[in-house]
């Protein structure tokens, strides 16, 4: 990382300390230049509280976590600081969270995703991660009025909004994110952009950064910026869809798929999918976009380029080396990227451990099929498959397993009267 004088030289004053709470809610502190020295040191305070808060800034409790007492340390890891391009005279550095006493914390979920990849290289293995960020462009109001006309994928949205994704792109740049592709989307409005593919810690870091600098941007552009999963009710939403291959050796797993290694780990997957939901799609509005045929993902099942399955095989282009990944499309960018990584890279090392077979594939819509299994439709229904995984509590550990049950209970009691329209409208410019 650049020292306090290179980046007072780049015209940095602040640096955002940032960490994602068990809602998704991307919690920052901040601290001027001159105190990042100290804040590597001695962290800067955090009550355990935000654990058990709510999309809403409500908290809930556990038998741990809720109370007025208490206090943790929130460390930057400075070898993920970047000067922020959309923010000028900022810095941005995801952070730790510690005991007073310099012990990780046990409910840290940027700490469970460096658990996840240290538990998999003890068993020989790498993963690689990358998560799609869809996105619906605004104009400045508290309802949704899309900032571009045109259709789907069509290349009017672009020219009217040709500034302002130039500006995505220049930034991202910047800040060395590596960008594979930036287009129009389905929805109105709507963006999606692809990052490449790391190792899980620097995804999800890479996720809430790609995030925050498209607001930044947009806020720039006199634009809103909506990552919900559903801007409108009824109409097609935001997804936040997971890429992830294995690797042993330098080979990877999922080359000659299904009966390499990879199948294993998919199977793992698929098997704890129902309650990977309550991670990775974990509000009311996920279930507004996780319908049958609008390539949401709604069924538990998987094919090989089939983008209506929960699951789907990407082979890659043919003569391109280690292309080949599986792409999970039930998840949303509600979820905490951290708790959603981790939890991916703990499925797929239980179905390697146990060689788990994967059932045959399916070709075309499930909803054609009569007997292809839907994932859970509600909220409720996917905390209770969470709640009842023994291999994600283990992984978890029982204080942040109970902390996101908590959690998902909470915000699935808060809207439990709410019609789809007023939950679109109640998260549309919180995510």
């Amino acid at each position: 990382m650049p020292g306090v004088l290179q980046l007072r030289e780049r015209g940095v004053r602040g640096v955002i300390l940032s960490y994602v709470d068990t809602a998704g809610i991307n919690r920052i502190k901040t601290v001027p230049l001159s105190r990042l020295e100290h804040a590597v040191q001695w962290g800067v305070g955090i009550s355990p509280v935000f654990d058990v808060f709510l999309a809403d800034d409500s908290t809930t409790s556990t038998d741990r976590l809720g109370g007025p007492d208490g206090d943790l340390r929130l460390r930057p890891d400075l070898d993920r600081l970047v000067v922020l391009a959309g923010q000028p005279g900022w810095a941005w550095a995801p952070a730790d969270r510690f005991t007073q006493e310099g012990e990780p914390w046990i409910a840290d979920q940027r700490g469970f995703t460096r658990r996840m990849v240290s538990r998999a290289a003890a068993e020989g293995l790498s993963f690689r991660t990358a998560i799609e960020v869809e996105w619906a462009v605004g104009r400045d109001e508290d309802d949704f009025v899309a900032a571009c006309r045109g259709p789907a994928y069509g290349m009017t949205r672009l020219v009217e909004l040709s500034d302002y994704a130039r500006d995505v792109l220049i930034a991202l740049e910047e800040q060395g994110v590596q960008v594979e592709q930036l287009h129009p989307e389905y929805a109105a409005g709507q963006f999606e952009v692809s990052i490449a593919a790391t190792d899980p810690l620097g995804a999800a870091d890479d996720n809430v950064l790609v995030r925050q600098t498209i607001r930044a941007v947009s806020h720039r552009h006199g634009l809103r910026a909506s990552f919900a999963p559903v801007v409108l009710a009824g109409r097609v939403g935001n997804g936040g869809h997971v890429h992830l291959s294995a690797w042993r050796d330098g080979a990877n797993l999922f080359t000659g798929f299904p009966s390499s290694a990879g199948g294993f780990a998919a199977a793992g997957i698929l098997a704890h999918l129902p309650a990977l939901l309550a991670v990775g799609a974990p509000t009311p509005a996920s279930y507004l976009r996780l319908v049958p045929s609008r390539w949401a993902g709604a069924f538990a099942c998987w094919g090989v380029e089939t983008r209506e399955t929960a699951l789907r095989f990407v082979p890659g282009t043919a003569g391109l080396a280690g292309a080949a990944n599986l792409e999970v499309k039930c998840f949303d960018l509600t979820a905490n990227p951290y708790l959603l990584l981790g939890a991916l890279v703990a499925a797929a090392l239980d179905g390697l451990a146990g060689r788990r077979p994967l059932p045959e594939p399916v070709a075309g819509d499930p909803t054609n099929l009569p007997d292809a299994p839907r994932l859970p439709t509600t909220l409720d229904a996917a905390v209770d498959a969470f709640a009842a995984d023994e291999t994600l509590r283990e992984a978890l550990g029982t204080t942040l397993f109970d902390a996101v049950v908590a959690v998902r209970r909470a915000e699935a009691a808060r809207f439990r009267d709410a019609d789809p329209e007023e939950v679109a409208a109640a998260l549309r410019w919180v995510y």
